[in-house]
C-alpha cells in the first residue's frame, strides 16, 4: 500500500466534512482504485452522516465489484496506486520527525509503521465510564453559605480519611482540655507563619473553631512545612502547653495515596492517548505535528490506540491575557472551534475520545469548570466526543482517569520549594496535589474557585491515573503507583510565554498501555 495513501484520503474526507474510521480509511487505501472508491462512498453515504464506517466502504466496494463483473464493467487504471514512498518515522521522547521539506502547515506524510493495519474492534470489549462530571448541576449563586458549604464538605470528605488514623478532638473541646494532655485535631490550614525564633506556627480550623500549632525548628518533619497550602485538609497531633493555649506537633498526617495502593488495569492489550493544550486559533499551533500525530493513529503502530483523553485549551481563546490579539490567527472564538472541528476530523472515527474544559475554553474561568454549551457541542459534533467538566474522572476498561486541566498547578509551583515542584517536573507537582487528594486546595490565590454544593475538586477516590496540562510541559512518573502524567501541548512558544519564561514542550503525545499503565512518547515536532 503506498504510505501515503491513508493521509491522502483521510485529508480528503475532512474537507468535504466527514471523519472516518481507521478500518474505512484502510480499506480505501487498499482498494484497486483509492480515488474512485472514495468518491463512490461519499456519493453513497447518508444525508446524516458524519463519520465514514467500515460497513459504508464494505457496501460501496461491493457493488463496485459487482459492477465490475458484470458484462461491459471495468475498473480502469489506479491512478493513485504509486504516489510517492516518503516515510517519516514517529519517534520516542527526544528525537525529532525529520521532515526537511514540509513546512509546519503542509499536509505530513505518514509515520512510521508501513501503512494502516486490520483495527477492528469489537464495541463489546470496549468500556468507558464518566464520574464526576458536573455539567448542568451548577447550584453556586456566589453567597457567603455557598463557600461555607464547600469547605465543610472538604473537611467532612477529606478529614474522613484522616480521622482513624489519629484521636482527634474538635477545636472547641481542645481549648477545654488541661496542659500537658495529648492532642489530635482534624482541620483546614487557616494560616502559616514563622515565628521569631524560626519555629512555624500553623493554624488549623474546623467547624468549631480555630487551634494554633507548633511545629519546632529542629524537628526531622518540619521539612513538610514547606509543602503546605492553605486550605488543604490536615490532621496534627502534639501536646499541649502548660496553658492550653497551643499544641506543640508531634507528627502531622496528609489525606495521601495509601501506599498499598493497586492500581487497576485492563483485561486486554489497548492503549489511550493523552494530550492537552491544542491552542487551535493561535499563530504558534503546530498544525504540521498535530497533522503528522492524526496520521500516525491511523497507521499499524498506532493500531492499539482506542481511547483519546484531551485535558483542555482546544482553542487559544480571546482575552485571556495581555495583548494576546497579536498572537491570534483566528480572532472568532466560534470560528477557532470550528477549525478545531476540522482538526478532530483527521482523528480516526472509531477511537472514543474525552475532553475537558480548560482555562482558554470558552467555559466559565472558576473551577470546576462545566463542559462546553450546547453551541460549542454542535460545533465539535463531527466525531462525536464525549465532553465532559473539569475535573472529571473516567474509567476506560476498568483504569480510573482523573482528568484535570491543571490551572492549579502554577499556585503549587509558586508556594512549594523547587525541589519539590517545578515546571521542568510538572509530574512531581501532580504528586503534591495526590498528597493533598484534591486538586485545587488553596482558595483565594491564582486559581479561581466556585462554591458547589459539594466539593467537585476533592480527590474522593485513588484514581490510577493522573492527567493534567495547562504548563504546556511534559512529564511523568509514579506516586504510590498513581500514574502522573502532563502531557506538554500543541503550541509553539509565543510572545507572551517568551515573557515569563515557559519553554513549552510541544508535539507530544503520550501513549499510556493500559493492560500495563507503560508509557511510551511519540514526538511529531
Amino acid at each position: 500500500m503506498p504510505l501515503e495513501a491513508p493521509a491522502r484520503i483521510v485529508s480528503e474526507l475532512t474537507s468535504r466534512g466527514y471523519n472516518a474510521e481507521r478500518e474505512a480509511v484502510t480499506k480505501l487505501a487498499s482498494a484497486e482504485n483509492p480515488r474512485a472508491a472514495l468518491q463512490r462512498v461519499v456519493d453513497e453515504l447518508p444525508e446524516d452522516a458524519l463519520v465514514v464506517r467500515t460497513d459504508h466502504v464494505d457496501a460501496a466496494l461491493s457493488r463496485a465489484d459487482a459492477t465490475a463483473d458484470s458484462p461491459g464493467g471495468s475498473t480502469g487504471p489506479d491512478a493513485d496506486s504509486a504516489p510517492g514512498s516518503r516515510t517519516d518515522p514517529s519517534v520516542s521522547t527526544g528525537d525529532a520527525v525529520p521532515d526537511p521539506t514540509a513546512a509546519d502547515g503542509d499536509t505530513p506524510v505518514e509515520t512510521k509503521g508501513g501503512g494502516a493495519a486490520d483495527r477492528s474492534v469489537d464495541p463489546e470489549l470496549r468500556s468507558l465510564e464518566i464520574v464526576g462530571d458536573m455539567t448542568g448541576q451548577s447550584t453556586g449563586t456566589g453567597e457567603y453559605e455557598d463557600f461555607v458549604a464547600v469547605f465543610r464538605d472538604r473537611l467532612e470528605r477529606l478529614g474522613s480519611k484522616l480521622r482513624g488514623r489519629v484521636n482527634h478532638r474538635p477545636a472547641s473541646a481542645i481549648q477545654d482540655m488541661p496542659g500537658g494532655s495529648d492532642v489530635a485535631m482534624v482541620g483546614l490550614v487557616n494560616d502559616i507563619r514563622s515565628t521569631a525564633s524560626g519555629h512555624w506556627l500553623i493554624e488549623l480550623e474546623d467547624a468549631t473553631g480555630t487551634f494554633p500549632w507548633l511545629v519546632m525548628k529542629d524537628r526531622e518533619y518540619v521539612d513538610l512545612v514547606d509543602e503546605l497550602l492553605c486550605d488543604e485538609v490536615l490532621a496534627m497531633e502534639g501536646t499541649l502547653a502548660d496553658d492550653s493555649g497551643i499544641a506543640f506537633v508531634d507528627s502531622m498526617y496528609f489525606p495521601d495515596i495509601p501506599r498499598t495502593h493497586e492500581p487497576s488495569t485492563a483485561d486486554r492489550h489497548v492503549q489511550a492517548a493523552l494530550i492537552s493544550d491544542v491552542h487551535v486559533g493561535s499563530d504558534e499551533f503546530m498544525e504540521g505535528a498535530w497533522n503528522r500525530f492524526a496520521d500516525w493513529l491511523h497507521t499499524e503502530q498506532a493500531q492499539h490506540v482506542e481511547y483519546l483523553l484531551l485535558a483542555g485549551d482546544m482553542v487559544e481563546g480571546v482575552g485571556v491575557y495581555p495583548d494576546q490579539d497579536e498572537e491570534l490567527e483566528i480572532v472568532d472564538i466560534y470560528e477557532q472551534y470550528e477549525s478545531f472541528s476540522e482538526h478532530l476530523k483527521k482523528i480516526p472515527g472509531d477511537i472514543e475520545i474525552v475532553m475537558i474544559p480548560g482555562n482558554h475554553d470558552a467555559v466559565r474561568l472558576a473551577e470546576p469548570q462545566p463542559g462546553f454549551d450546547e453551541e460549542l457541542r454542535e460545533i465539535m459534533s463531527a466525531h462525536d466526543p464525549q465532553i465532559v467538566s473539569n475535573p472529571s474522572t473516567v474509567t476506560l476498561e476498568g483504569v480510573s482517569v482523573l482528568m484535570y486541566h491543571g490551572v492549579s498547578l502554577d499556585e503549587v509551583i509558586a508556594e512549594l520549594p523547587e525541589e519539590k515542584a517545578s515546571y521542568d517536573d510538572p509530574h512531581k507537582a501532580m504528586y503534591q496535589l495526590l498528597k493533598k487528594r484534591h486538586v485545587a486546595p488553596q482558595f483565594g490565590g491564582h486559581t479561581r474557585l466556585a462554591p458547589e454544593e459539594q466539593d467537585y475538586l476533592v480527590m474522593e477516590e485513588v484514581p490510577d491515573i493522573f492527567h493534567t496540562g495547562h504548563v504546556h510541559k511534559l512529564g511523568f512518573g509514579k506516586y504510590h503507583n498513581v500514574l502522573a502524567i502532563n502531557s506538554g501541548c500543541w503550541q509553539a512558544q509565543t510572545d507572551f510565554q517568551k515573557s515569563v519564561n515557559i519553554d513549552p514542550d510541544a508535539g507530544y503525545a503520550p501513549i499510556v498501555d493500559l493492560d500495563t499503565l507503560d508509557v511510551t512518547v511519540q514526538k511529531f515536532s
